[in-house]
């Protein structure tokens, strides 16, 4: 929906600003706000009640607790001298990831990462919040040039906003509190279909590769307890039985003492990693080793074709050495696989392995574990999988392709409109700090959630 504009406006003089409502003061936040600096020393002791916190533990709006339970009491507080940010400081990131924001909701200690904005009398907390929130962007934008990005109080003192009479910002706060309010609930109710639609897609993906295509074939116990019922012409295989009659047709990659981690940071020859793996993607990546280093360790080689296992953190995911590629070698956290394409379809063990638990499971019935941070050559020849022939392969992965078009096209159709509605949110909170729109009549709803928001779709 649209909203109404202010009678007169002036020029605010800053470029990032615009006009602003002729009522309303441009100035520095110095003027309007106390800043604290945390102290550099990290606190030497944690067992009190004070909470320490990092990064790491904003999430949302408000913060009240460290999630690593990390707790200051008041003697150490004033041995070292540690500055606390009251309640309703708003702390906004002065390093790295550039104006993060967040109000405080219980006295609170942090590192180096914030500086508190402790607002006067005729600051409101929220939409300081709101105001911050809306200029990260420019915060970003003036930390850029340093050799390490970092804003320090004489910038956030300088750092011109405008600013409304006290009460016309405590409205602001609230329209902005319903309404972002409004829109989170949208996006989060879209996150929620994007996570059923996946989970719809590995369900279907996970009964075709063990069930089949036709829901009205035979069926015969498969004799593993993890796979159940397959189809009676199918067989249970174990993957060294699926590979090529070759040397090497599993091998592990080097050993930590064959290749440490200082040997490849640079030289002429790639080393594929995990992460090549996981992003399916063998065109990035940091680890190359020399070309002396490569003539050491050529056993190690991955051809066009490869099928590539990560072991170690997400194990068990597969990715395809695509043609084309640069010459490499196995990263110690990697097992090369070369399967026999008359008995499996590389990208059919690819489907099992990244779109089924089959393999997880066999792993966890193995070792009895909950958490599986390892999988060794010898565990993973000795998994076993439902295997229908070849041409059944065919059919199967024809099917699964369509399904993943269909899938993927739901899925990002739902992802442009996340998009769309954080677009329009983060817009509206820069329209409604700046005085682009005048809410000033807004009364909160308590019929329930208004989607306005949806317009923006």
């Amino acid at each position: 929906m649209g909203y109404k504009r202010y009678e007169r406006y002036k020029d605010s003089g800053i470029e990032w600003i615009g006009e602003v409502p002729e009522h309303w003061e441009i100035t520095n936040l110095g003027y309007r706000a106390k800043m604290i600096v945390p102290m550099r020393d990290k606190p030497t002791e944690f067992n009190g009640d004070i909470p320490w916190i990092r990064i790491e533990d904003v999430d949302g709006k408000y913060i009240e607790d460290s999630k690593s339970e990390q707790r200051v009491s008041k003697e150490l507080v004033k041995k070292m001298n540690l500055k606390i940010y009251p309640i309703g400081t708003v702390l906004c990131t002065c390093s790295c990831n550039m104006g993060a924001t967040v109000i405080v909701k219980r006295p609170l200690i942090s590192n180096q990462t914030f500086i508190g904005i402790v607002p006067k009398k005729d600051l409101d907390s929220t939409f300081l919040y709101y105001a911050m929130n809306a200029n990260s962007e420019r915060l970003q934008h003036l930390s850029e040039g340093a050799i390490q990005r970092y804003l320090s109080r004489h910038d956030f003192e300088h750092f011109k906003l405008a600013f409304p009479p006290k009460d016309e910002q405590k409205t602001i706060a609230n329209f902005l509190d319903q309404k972002t309010a409004e829109i989170d609930s949208l996006i989060a109710d879209k996150e929620k279909l994007i996570q059923l639609l996946q989970e719809k897609r590995q369900a279907i993906i996970s009964e075709a590769v063990t069930k089949g295509l036709d829901p009205n074939v035979p069926m015969k116990d498969s004799g593993v307890e993890w796979i159940g019922e397959i189809p009676a012409h199918w067989e249970v295989k174990k993957i060294k039985h699926l590979l090529v009659s070759k040397k090497d047709a599993i091998k592990p990659g080097p050993f930590g003492s064959q290749l440490k981690s200082e040997e490849m940071q640079e030289g002429e020859v790639k080393v594929y990693n995990q992460r090549n793996v996981l992003d399916n993607d063998f065109i990035n990546g940091d680890n190359f080793v020399s070309y002396e280093k490569y003539q050491e360790l050529r056993a190690f080689t991955v051809y066009p074709g490869d099928i590539l296992v990560t072991t170690r953190g997400t194990i068990g995911k597969v990715a395809i050495l695509p043609q084309g590629c640069e010459i490499g070698i196995l990263h110690p956290c990697l097992i090369r696989l070369r399967v026999d394409n008359s008995k499996i379809i590389s990208e059919y063990l690819q489907l099992i392995f990244n779109n089924t638990n089959l393999l997880s499971n066999q792993l966890f019935y193995q070792s009895n574990a909950t958490t599986i941070e390892v999988i060794y050559s010898d565990t993973l020849k000795n998994i076993v999988i439902p295997l229908p022939n070849v041409q059944e392969q065919m059919s199967i992965l024809e099917n699964i392709n369509k399904i993943y078009v269909l899938f993927d096209g739901l899925i990002k159709n739902i992802q442009a409109q996340i998009a769309k509605l954080k677009e329009y949110r983060q817009s509206l909170i820069y329209e409604a700090v700046t005085g682009k729109i005048d809410v000033r009549d807004f009364t909160p709803n308590t019929e329930g959630v208004v989607l306005d928001a949806q317009n923006s779709n």
